[in-house]
C-alpha cells in the first residue's frame, strides 16, 4: 500500500495520509501483532515503514494520554478504531496565550495534519481505545512541550532510535 509524498511540503498530501491510515486500520488481519493494553502505560507498536511512510498502532487505556507534542517535521494522520480519543491542539504563534482546541473523535473517525501540528491525545472515554498513526516522512524526531501560563514551551525533543 505504498503512496509517495514529496518531502520538504507542510501538507505531505495529507489526504492521502489519512486514506492510507482507513486502509491500513480496515484490514487488522495483516497488522504483524495485535493491539495489547498496559494498565501502565500507552502501548504501542511500529507495524512497519517503506521510504514514504511508517505505521504505528497504539492503545488508549481510559485516563491514559500523550504528553503535547510534534511530530518532528513530518505530517500524519490517525485513525480510531476502536472507543474514542479527544484531540487538544494549540496553535503556537497566534496572539495571546496559548488556550488548546479539543475534539473528540469516535470510532472510524480519521485525523490528519501537516508536518507543523502540536497536540495531545487522551482517552477521556470509559472504554478502551484502539488507534492506527501513519507518518510522512518516519519519525526522527519529536519534541514535547508544556504549556507555562499560556506559553508554550519545549520539554524535550526525542530522538527515533534512542528515545522510542
Amino acid at each position: 500500500m505504498p503512496v509517495t509524498f514529496t518531502r520538504g511540503r507542510d501538507i505531505h498530501s495529507v489526504k492521502s495520509l489519512a486514506a492510507l491510515a482507513r486502509r491500513y486500520a480496515q484490514d487488522p488481519a495483516r497488522w504483524p501483532l495485535a493491539p495489547q493494553f498496559d494498565a501502565e502505560s500507552r502501548w504501542y507498536a511500529r507495524l512497519g515503514s517503506d521510504p514514504t511512510h511508517e505505521v504505528w498502532l497504539l492503545t488508549w487505556l481510559p485516563g491514559q494520554s500523550t504528553d503535547l507534542h510534534d511530530h518532528g517535521g513530518s505530517a500524519g494522520a490517525f485513525h480510531v478504531v476502536r472507543g474514542a480519543l479527544t484531540e487538544q491542539v494549540v496553535r503556537p504563534g497566534e496572539p495571546g496565550p496559548v488556550v488548546p482546541r479539543e475534539a473528540t473523535l469516535h470510532r472510524g473517525a480519521t485525523r490528519a495534519f501537516g508536518s507543523r501540528h502540536v497536540h495531545r491525545i487522551v482517552n477521556t472515554g470509559t472504554e478502551p481505545a484502539v488507534s492506527l498513526h501513519v507518518y510522512a516522512p518516519a519519525l526522527g524526531e519529536m519534541t514535547r512541550y508544556r504549556l507555562d501560563g499560556g506559553v508554550l514551551r519545549v520539554a524535550v525533543v526525542e530522538k527515533a532510535g534512542v528515545d522510542w
